[in-house]
Formats: structure tokens, C-alpha cells, sequence
């Protein structure tokens, strides 16, 4: 009985120890859901980008014909 129950703790012991796998298991969990967020939130903005880039576009450009034609003294 005694050896047993030292054999089971040495095993259990050893399991607790040996988890490099389970480690990148879950590594890969997370980069899986990461990137999916990312392909998600991509698509969702893709439809925004254009205007977006252009209403940027033109805000720059606005404030440098403005600087531009500021009255100096």
C-alpha cells in the first residue's frame, strides 16, 4: 500500500512538472483568438477605410492651406 500511494505521488509530482505542452497549447489558444479579433475587426473597418483616409486627407490639407494663407505680420 505504502509503495503505491509513492509511486502515485511521484507520478503526480512528475505531471505537475512536465507541462510544456499544455503551456503551448494554450499559447497557441490565445494567438489563435487574437488573430481572429484582428481578422474581425478588420473586415468590419475595411468598409470605413477609404472615407476615413480621405476625410484625413482633406483635414490636413485644410489646415496647411490655412497656415499658408494666415495673414502674417
Amino acid at each position: 500500500m505504502l509503495m503505491k500511494l509513492s509511486e502515485a505521488m511521484r507520478d503526480l509530482r512528475s505531471r505537475a512538472v512536465n507541462r510544456k505542452g499544455q503551456n503551448t497549447v494554450e499559447y497557441l489558444l490565445m494567438l489563435t483568438v487574437v488573430v481572429g479579433v484582428v481578422l474581425v475587426s478588420g473586415a468590419m473597418l475595411k468598409k470605413f477605410m477609404p472615407t476615413l483616409f480621405n476625410n484625413i486627407q482633406q483635414m490636413i490639407t485644410g489646415a496647411a492651406g490655412q497656415m499658408g494663407s494666415g495673414g502674417g505680420s
